[in-house]
């Protein structure tokens, strides 16, 4: 979500200040109008990567998307253009039988539908419409994938502090960008009337927001769905992280300068 430049406060994205003291990449790069795909990402972060690294500097690849850092160290599937006419079926199903149903049916065209969170609909009708036209499920074509970085050049770290006292860190950053103009970035936002399948459109506190601008909650209450959402988020993520990589080191403390302190012990930084 921190692609989008639309919305740097509700995405906690590094300050000007932060990105003016260490060279920052693909933050604030694309329009909410404009939406990328982890396969766009990819093709933006690599050369990005390969410039970093001709310069003699370390990458940090920083973010909570798993499917990201799975595209850069197992590989993304190099799935056919699908037919718009495909598409438009897809979803045409998916609204007419519902989350379940689909779910079920997709199922039966690629087991690998389990991994993908309740809520979803993005990838579950990305899997559904590649497995219906590809010829080959969308797992399949992952596992015929070599990673995009080479095995060895790269080390991952989870940072996984103590979940209660990440979940009030949640809770904290929620009401500070509510103080920092979270509402006014929402409200431009929703002016442009885009639509609501887009990523940035789906970014939490978007749609909490969005109800207490259309006097359907008050600010309290769309501070406290956004808070929940918030968190019911960060356990998906702690979630993946332990069942996807339980061989990464994990760094526990809380405070910013321990956890860099901890990330160059481990990375061997500078």
């Amino acid at each position: 979500m921190q692609l989008y430049r639309d919305l740097r406060v509700l995405t906690a994205r590094p300050s000007a200040q932060d990105e003016a003291a260490a060279p920052h990449h693909l933050f604030g790069v694309a329009d909410a109008a404009d939406g990328w795909s982890v396969g766009r990402w990819l093709r933006a972060a690599l050369p990005v990567l390969t410039d970093i690294a001709a310069r003699g500097r370390t990458a940090v690849v920083v973010g909570g998307t798993g499917l990201y850092f799975a595209a850069l160290t197992k590989g993304l599937a190099d799935a056919p253009p699908i037919p718009a006419a495909a598409r438009r079926e897809a979803e045409a199903l998916y609204d007419a039988v519902g989350e379940a149903e689909f779910r079920r049916r997709a199922a039966e065209l690629d087991p690998d539908v389990g991994r993908i969170s309740p809520g979803d609909r993005q990838r579950l009708v990305r899997l559904y419409e590649v497995a219906a036209t590809a010829g080959a499920p969308l797992s399949a074509l992952r596992r015929a994938t070599a990673p995009a970085l080479a095995t060895g050049s790269w080390a991952g770290v989870v940072l996984e502090p103590p979940r209660e006292a990440l979940y009030a860190r949640c809770d904290a950053r929620l009401a500070a960008m509510l103080a920092d103009g979270a509402v006014a970035e929402v409200r431009a936002l929703l002016a442009r009337d885009l639509s609501p399948s887009l990523p940035a459109m789906k970014a939490v506190g978007v749609r909490e927001i969005g109800e207490h601008l259309a006097g359907r909650a008050s600010l309290a209450e769309a501070l406290a769905r956004a808070q929940q959402q918030t968190r019911r988020y960060a356990k998906r993520q702690l979630t993946w992280l332990r069942n996807q990589t339980p061989d990464w080191p994990r760094i526990t403390a809380l405070e910013p300068d321990a956890q860099w302190e901890a990330l160059q012990a481990i990375a061997e930084l500078p």
